[in-house]
């Protein structure tokens, strides 16, 4: 990462934050969080974005739209991040996580859910081909309009920062808590085409 970084001692306001809750969770600070330290009002923006779509949509539904994206972006930050708060909200059991990056199955997903995380890889690899047809899939699983606009903005949110970490070439490092033939699978998604038959 070329990059240089705020040091830990001298982080101040939302970047000594950010450090703080790393250090509180892992023992250490990751490479991806001082690349956003530099610019710690984007992040805080990113944050309040983020908090602004739950209400409607839930954990749930905003996990699997992050790991839909993240899986078609090979973003390896974000499904290692995002695959333990899964995992540890009870979302997805580790077998069917492994399934849904490695092998690209739904198993183990509701219709709803398996929508949502379609919509979230289509619109990460081809947006400008989407049309009404692939909102209608999240409508048919019962999402309001709120909803639909949520879960792209999810969809959208976690291409912004998977995409600036992977631009920045950030250094992907092990996230503690996770078995290592789920970190591998976390760390090697199947290629988004393959996924969508495309």
């Amino acid at each position: 990462m070329i990059v240089s970084t705020p040091d830990v001692e001298e982080a101040a306001g939302h970047a000594a934050e950010m450090y703080e809750a790393d250090l509180r969770e892992d023992g250490f600070v990751y490479a991806h969080t001082r690349a956003m330290a530099v610019n710690p009002e984007a992040h805080q923006a990113f944050e309040a974005l983020i908090r602004a779509l739950l209400p409607s949509i839930g954990l749930r539904t905003y996990e699997l739209a992050t790991l839909g994206a993240a899986r078609a972006l090979r973003s390896e930050h974000c499904l290692l991040a995002h695959g333990r708060k899964s995992l540890r909200a009870g979302i997805l059991d580790e077998d069917d996580l492994a399934g849904l990056v490695r092998d690209g199955t739904d198993a183990g997903l509701s219709e709803g859910d398996a929508a949502v995380v379609a919509y979230a890889e289509r619109l990460s690899t081809d947006a400008a081909a989407m049309t009404d047809a692939d909102a209608q899939r999240l409508r048919d699983a019962g999402f309001t309009d709120r909803q639909i606009v949520d879960i792209t903005l999810a969809a959208g949110a976690r291409n912004f920062f998977s995409r600036s970490l992977q631009a920045l070439a950030v250094p992907v490092e092990e996230v503690p808590g996770l078995s290592p033939s789920l970190a591998s699978a976390l760390r090697t998604p199947r290629e988004a085409s393959r996924i969508s038959g495309g």
